[in-house]
């Protein structure tokens, strides 16, 4: 069967699962996300072991080591997908749930609900955890989901897809509610992107390549989730132990990730005060320091930073240092090479705070805080789907109403127009 068959065969299940998903109880969905955490956990030596085929390919194919990491699975991070399996678990339900409601003068009853979007495609990179957070989402809002991860961790999606949907059909979820595209035929990508008569709307998570991708040959409606060139500035009136932990946190705690930073900007006047304790540590821990010529007077080890440099997103140990002369200069910085994911200050004064998050367009924008928490489950979400960087629809982490769509219910009693 070539993987264009295959693909609408997926496709026309889905559509079917998706049916009989948006009419099952909270009850029955909540019943198979409390499984699947169990199954996670009961199965992981079964998960790990596919895992550990994928992680030795990876290495072998010289992957750098941050993207090997957001591929590793261990028993910590599987315990951690099973426990944002179990936060949705726990979330309302945004199925039915009534956004509005009014009469009109002619006496019509207009109530406005979240319905499911109905069958997603969920197109995403080397991180498996992804197939389990978008099952989750998917199910607990109704939504079929057709997922196709990245071949590099085929075996571990493999694995983890089974273990899922085992446990979800047993609890009374439609089959063909969770199911990966198994091949790695780069043909699935394109057949997912003109699957219109099947899909509802696509989600593609990873690199800007892929996200590229997506765009700009999808016949089916994408929610975009973009690439995270995030900055830190840390303003003159910052303390300089907060600016320190959070800059130092927000680009080393895991580097492979959107929502880790990729440039520091400094105001000039605290830079001798602030930079060389921190640029040590930076050294220390192992980070690759690229810097504007101020910067560089600062640790020895500060290489001449590129054009190209404020504008990658790195998804390494590598670091893009500004000293700026001012406020404005840094929100001008922000403003010319931010993908409008997350950016943060650091910074004493209330006007400044308050105005850098007026003015800095992106999707979460914090004050005295690592923007490594722009993530689902840490806002609350349970997990999340991707970080819109769009503004239709979607921005920002995405958890469950953002994967529903609006039905207007119209009573009335006779009328006519």
């Amino acid at each position: 069967m070539d993987c264009i068959t295959e693909l609408a065969g997926k496709g026309a299940a889905a559509r079917q699962a998706a049916r009989r998903l948006a009419t099952l109880s909270t009850a029955v969905k909540d019943k198979a996300l409390l499984a699947m955490a169990d199954a996670l956990e009961q199965e992981q030596a079964e998960i790990m072991a596919a895992n550990a085929t994928d992680v030795e390919r990876a290495a072998a194919n010289g992957m750098a080591k941050p993207l090997i990491d957001r591929l590793l699975l261990n028993e910590a991070r599987i315990a951690s997908m099973a426990a944002g399996l179990r936060q949705i678990a726990m979330l309302p339900d945004p199925v039915g749930e009534a956004a509005a409601g009014w009469i009109r003068p002619n006496g019509l009853a207009i109530t406005k609900v979240h319905v499911p979007l109905g069958v997603i495609g969920i197109i995403y990179e080397a991180r498996p955890n992804v197939t389990v957070d978008a099952a989750g989402l998917c199910l607990k809002a109704g939504n079929a989901v057709i997922l196709r991860g990245g071949s590099e961790a085929i075996a571990s999606n493999t694995a983890v897809t089974a273990v899922i949907a085992r446990a979800a059909a047993a609890a009374g979820i439609p089959a063909a509610a969770i199911q990966l595209v198994e091949t790695t035929d780069r043909q699935a990508v394109t057949a997912m992107l003109k699957l219109n008569q099947y899909l509802d709307v696509i989600i593609p998570r990873g690199g800007a390549g892929l996200i590229k991708t997506v765009v700009e040959n999808s016949t089916v409606p994408v929610i975009e989730t973009g690439t995270g060139v995030c900055h830190t500035f840390v303003d003159a009136s910052a303390d300089l132990v907060m600016a320190g932990d959070i800059a130092f946190n927000a680009k080393v705690s895991r580097p492979g990730v959107c929502n880790a930073m990729e440039t520091l900007l400094v105001h000039k006047r605290i830079a001798a005060a602030f930079l060389p304790a921190l640029l040590e540590r930076y050294h220390q821990a192992g980070v690759e320091l690229r810097g504007c010529p101020e910067a560089m007077k600062y640790h020895q080890s500060v290489r001449p930073a590129s054009q190209e440099d404020w504008a990658a997103e790195f998804l390494d140990l590598i670091l893009a240092i500004r000293v700026v002369d001012d406020f404005d200069t840094a929100l001008a910085h922000i403003a010319a090479y931010s993908t409008r994911h997350s950016e943060a200050i650091v910074t004493s004064e209330y006007n400044n705070a308050r105005r850098f998050q007026q003015e800095v367009d992106a999707a979460a924008v914090y004050v005295n805080a690592s923007t490594r928490f722009t993530d689902g489950f840490e806002f609350g979400f349970g997990a999340e789907i991707g970080i819109s960087t769009q503004k239709l629809h979607a921005r920002g982490p995405m958890g469950l109403r953002e994967l529903t769509s609006i039905k207007y219910l119209v009573n009335g009693s006779g009328q006519i127009r």
